[in-house]
């Protein structure tokens, strides 16, 4: 008999098996739903479903970059244990899912933003006994190249697009930087005028409070925005690596070109979600 779309969306939803696997299971049992339950917990694929409320806190930045490195992207794989986060496997499925992504015509998003096939874990649940989700992604592109930073624990994944520049270290160094001191905007102007604004009335009542003369005290307004850029802006931020230097600085005592944007994921940032 003919398999339509909804006795496959009506099977996932019952097991929690991927639609590929509930295609399959129904196409084996001629359409009978009750006899694809069956045929997928033998499989061990309907175990899924019991899997599936359980929550996802850790997990792995999955990352790809083109051979050419201008092309990369950044992928959430989440999971319930730091055990399962370590598994070769998993870390597998992520760098491969990344991969995947990077062939597709998306930025940046979420799970339900790329096709349901490709974020299928049903069978990676089955094998590895935990709830998984695929998360957030995001694509970043360079005419230089790209910087790719994953932290030691795997949780922090930072991309860097370096324009004008094969510097591959230089673009790694900045990419350890937006993972340590997690940037805001990439430079100043890139700050929106009404963050500013509220920034300077908050320095300015400061130093009016402290009793500085009108004169001394927008000098002082200056002084502290040009310290808030160097906390939040990137090219401004101290390079980790020599504090004296900014990050702007460095790159051009490099040679290495300048930043033209970057990406930061970190495993539960969007717990809000």
């Amino acid at each position: 008999m003919s398999i339509t779309a909804s006795m496959v969306k009506d099977l996932r939803e019952k097991t929690g098996a991927g639609m590929m696997d509930c295609k399959k299971a129904l196409v084996e049992s001629d359409g009978d739903e009750e006899k694809a339950i069956i045929y997928l917990r033998e499989k061990g694929l309907a175990k899924a479903a019991k899997k599936a409320g359980r929550a996802t806190s850790e997990g792995r930045i999955g990352s790809y970059v083109s051979a050419d490195g201008k092309h990369a992207v950044l992928v959430e794989l989440k999971c319930e244990t730091d055990f399962v986060a370590k598994n070769e496997e998993f870390q597998a499925f992520a760098d491969a899912l990344a991969e995947k992504v990077a062939g597709l015509d998306v930025t940046a998003g979420n799970a339900e933003d790329l096709p349901e096939d490709m974020v299928d874990v049903a069978d990676l649940i089955a094998k590895l006994g935990e709830n998984m989700q695929v998360g957030r992604f995001a694509k970043l592109n360079a005419d230089g190249v790209i910087g790719l930073y994953i932290h030691s624990n795997g949780k922090i994944g930072t991309l860097v697009s370096i324009n004008g520049s094969d510097n591959a270290e230089a673009a790694k160094d900045v990419a350890m930087q937006v993972a340590a001191a997690n940037p805001v905007c990439t430079t100043p102007d890139q700050l929106p005028q009404d963050n500013i604004d509220k920034e300077k009335a908050i320095y300015l009542k400061q130093a009016m409070d402290e009793g500085k003369p009108e004169e001394i005290a927008e000098k002082i307004v200056m002084g502290r925005i040009n310290k808030y850029y160097k906390e939040v802006c990137l090219v401004e931020q101290p390079f980790i690596k020599e504090d004296k230097k900014s990050v702007k600085q460095y790159l051009k005592d490099a040679g290495a070109g300048t930043v033209g944007d970057f990406v930061r994921l970190e495993l539960g940032d969007d717990a809000e979600d």
